[in-house]
């Protein structure tokens, strides 16, 4: 059995390509996967109401239940664009929930993953909108708001988050921050780091361990399996060859 780490869907609304391509490729695995690592902004927007799911959502939500049912683990790590998702995901899935990176062990290898947002010490300000969107009060007004009007307050603001990407990569660039970031894990006797975030696929393997970013879903369909012991990168291809 082998295990899947998958990252950065951003899915928007089922009839969306990246959406069926997800939809397609979860159904392949269904009975063949260990663990299905999902590392954060799977969705555009999600933050966790107890009895109530965003209607877009609900195809993926059930394509997960499949594949719990079929026996597959899933560990979901929050992102930047999906977080409180304790209540749906842990007692409804069944799913574990990180709401930061952690330690896994993989076959006997401690692996640290995390959705990859944290890992530049540097962006202050960052970290300051993060702790007070995953904050007490901000979330008790959240389950006040009527999830319409969530919905759409979320979809600005993603709109408008996007914009401060560019500028960000022009002054840090990721595979230094990943380098730097991995390099503190190694010293804490992780083997391997993975993350997502910098939607960018590239594996390194140095001599102190193995570092895998993991891309995205929206166009490049990339992800990691860890299988046999070691990490690979494979791409998805949503449709057949024509050779």
């Amino acid at each position: 059995m082998r295990d899947i780490f998958l990252a950065d869907a951003h899915l928007r609304h089922p009839a969306d390509a990246n959406y069926q391509h997800l939809l397609t490729f979860l159904e392949q695995q269904r009975g063949h996967l260990r663990t299905l690592y999902l590392l954060g902004d799977i969705f555009e927007f999600w933050v966790g109401y107890r009895h109530v799911v965003f209607a877009p959502y609900v195809p993926l939500l059930e394509s997960l239940r499949r594949l719990r049912q079929a026996g597959t683990d899933i560990v979901y790590v929050e992102g930047n664009h999906d977080f409180h998702l304790g209540p749906y995901f842990a007692e409804e899935l069944g799913c574990r929930v990180l709401t930061t990176g952690e330690g896994v062990d993989l076959d006997g290898r401690p692996v640290f993953i995390a959705h990859g947002d944290l890992v530049n010490p540097r962006d202050r300000a960052y970290r300051l909108l993060r702790r007070t969107l995953r904050s007490l009060p901000l979330r008790l007004l959240l389950q006040l708001l009527p999830p319409d009007w969530t919905w759409g307050i979320a979809h600005c603001a993603s709109r408008q988050s996007g914009k401060g990407h560019l500028a960000k990569r022009r002054r840090w660039v990721p595979e230094q921050m990943l380098a730097e970031h991995a390099n503190r894990r190694f010293a804490e006797g992780y083997q391997a780091v993975v993350t997502g975030h910098f939607h960018a696929p590239w594996l390194q393997r140095n001599p102190e361990g193995t570092v895998v970013s993991l891309g995205d879903w929206l166009d490049q369909y990339s992800y990691a399996v860890w299988e046999d012991g070691e990490f690979r990168l494979e791409t998805f291809a949503p449709w057949p060859s024509l050779s």
